[in-house]
């Protein structure tokens, strides 16, 4: 059977600014093909992870590599939430998606069919195609997020990195994305994408579930289990049916309050 390389692979791998240190001594595997989603409490260091793996940390210690052609330009591409970024820019929508070529066409190459083919087709796969004269600051979030997704789209690379590409957006908006992840995998990029939703973590291929290092990596059915949440989390945690993850009180003081998290970890009213 054909061993498959995978795309992106840490060894020993710090990520730190300054002092701080985000990810301390951590191996890690990406295959190409598939969606990773990146899990973990706030301050885990998820985006700091995508930040290294798009190029614009360098590790502190151990390697990180990420096996693309060119290695020039890596060919990888950082989607951000659309919350984070300056939505009145004086651009409009099919200009933003056409920045995702510049990488591509250097300082001084002009735009070519190509080019605006690949535009387009992020334009289609986003349903945002209908919009590309209008300004950022005319679009609903959804669709803002969209024609920021489809600028990653556009780059046509072989490393997607998204940070909570669906996190508080309409549902239309939620699956036009997931849809365009996953025909992205059938490319054979890698995606990887940061969330805080565990049902959504529980779609990926693979989840890496991090808390300030790697607790663990594989499938979801292996990594979003009571027993590697509560070491990443910090509080013990229990299954109950229907899918729910459970804060159980049993180190609490008697009569205290329950806590349920629904499957996207987020914690539902005190029980009385």
């Amino acid at each position: 059977m054909r061993v498959v390389e995978p795309l992106i692979r840490a060894r020993g791998l710090v990520l730190a600014y300054d002092d701080h240190v985000a990810l301390d001594r951590s191996d890690l595997e990406i295959p190409g093909g598939k969606v990773t989603a990146i899990i973990g409490p706030n301050g885990s260091g998820k985006s700091t992870l995508l930040n290294a793996i798009a190029g614009l940390i360098e590790p502190r210690a151990g390697t990180l590599e990420v096996r693309v052609e060119p290695p020039v330009h890596r060919h990888v591409a950082l989607v951000l939430q659309a919350t984070r970024v300056n939505e009145t820019m004086p651009v409009s929508v099919r200009e933003v998606v056409a920045m995702g070529r510049y990488a591509r066409l250097g300082a001084f190459r002009r735009f070519r069919r190509d080019d605006r083919r690949a535009c387009d087709r992020a334009l289609e796969r986003l349903d945002v195609l209908r919009l590309d004269t209008r300004h950022l600051d005319r679009l609903s979030g959804g669709e803002r997020q969209r024609v920021f997704v489809a600028q990653g789209l556009a780059q046509e690379a072989d490393v997607l990195l998204l940070d909570e590409p669906v996190t508080g957006l309409d549902l239309v908006s939620r699956q036009r994305i997931l849809d365009a992840v996953r025909a992205e995998c059938g490319r054979g990029a890698a995606v990887v994408m940061t969330t805080h939703d565990l049902a959504e973590a529980a779609l990926a291929d693979r989840v890496l579930l991090l808390a300030g290092r790697v607790v663990a990596e594989g499938p979801p059915d292996e990594v979003i289990i009571p027993e590697k949440l509560s070491d990443a989390y910090g509080v013990p945690l229990v299954a109950l049916e229907g899918g729910r993850i459970h804060l159980d009180d049993t180190h609490h003081a008697a009569g205290g309050p329950h806590r349920h998290f629904d499957r996207t970890g987020h914690a539902e009213h005190p029980q009385d």
